[in-house]
């Protein structure tokens, strides 16, 4: 882990010195030319729903936070709901800051990488069959917390794989600041400012990991090839949010292109 921390200070500074820019997206940026601001409080522009043309009604602004309003009615409900992708621009390696709160026994997560991919049904694959997953949870109310492994579905874990130790997460109704590195394979996440996972893309030791999970090749052969290869051939793909039915807040997204 002291050699990742070392490495993302590194990329940070080359980021911060300018390196080759980041490509414009349709949303605010800062004065910064290498930081895209995904979510600025007042706008949805670059924003849709996941394998739909528009963003889905539960999805709305609510006093500067990107809200999803939950439906009761479990994980990525068709209609007004579904996941939620910022579709402006995909992000290879950087830096992405947020900070989220969920409601008492809620559930959500952070996608990046993800694809869109088609089923043979004329519909989509779940998102997160091609996205890591940085878990969002009321760790104390949510029945996840006690399921997986070691902790491995609470809150800022990478879901179902690598438990967020320590777990440091802020109850329910409180923010949590998260942060995910993603650097040519290295990705670690961020919890309330400590490192809490670190892993290590397209090597054996990730493709091990993805067949002892929900998403193994023999209980989900698509999942499984999908993650894999996260990212696809160019080993890049879009940031998004997930409607698990239940309502959580998201504010100061934005992200820091390191390449």
């Amino acid at each position: 882990m002291k050699k990742v921390l070392m490495m993302a200070a590194m990329v940070s500074m080359l980021a911060s010195c300018g390196g080759n820019g980041a490509k414009k997206a349709e949303a605010p940026a800062e004065d910064d030319a290498n930081t895209v601001v995904l979510f600025d409080g007042t706008s949805l522009d670059g924003w849709r729903g996941y394998g739909k043309d528009h963003v889905p009604a539960r999805w709305t602004i609510e006093d500067g936070c990107l809200k999803f309003a939950g439906s009761g009615g479990g994980e990525a409900q068709t209609g007004e709901g579904g996941d939620i992708i910022f579709a402006a621009q995909k992000f290879k390696n950087f830096e992405l800051e947020l900070e989220w709160k969920i409601s008492k026994g809620g559930n959500s997560g952070i996608f990046f990488l993800a694809q869109e991919v088609k089923n043979d049904k004329g519909g989509y694959e779940p998102i997160y069959v091609s996205a890591p997953e940085c878990q969002v949870l009321d760790n104390e109310n949510h029945p996840d917390a006690k399921l997986g492994k070691d902790g491995n579905r609470m809150s800022s874990s990478l879901y179902d794989m690598i438990p967020a130790k320590p777990q440091n997460a802020k109850p329910a109704g409180e923010w949590n600041k998260v942060k995910i590195l993603c650097y040519k394979g290295t990705v670690v996440h961020y919890q309330n400012d400590e490192p809490v996972v670190e892993y290590h893309l397209w090597t054996d030791q990730w493709r091990e990991m993805i067949d002892n999970s929900k998403f193994s090749k023999e209980k989900w052969p698509v999942a499984y090839e999908l993650l894999t290869n996260v990212g696809g051939e160019n080993h890049e793909g879009y940031i998004g949010f997930q409607d698990h039915g239940d309502d959580v807040w998201f504010r100061n997204i934005k992200v820091k292109v390191l390449e």
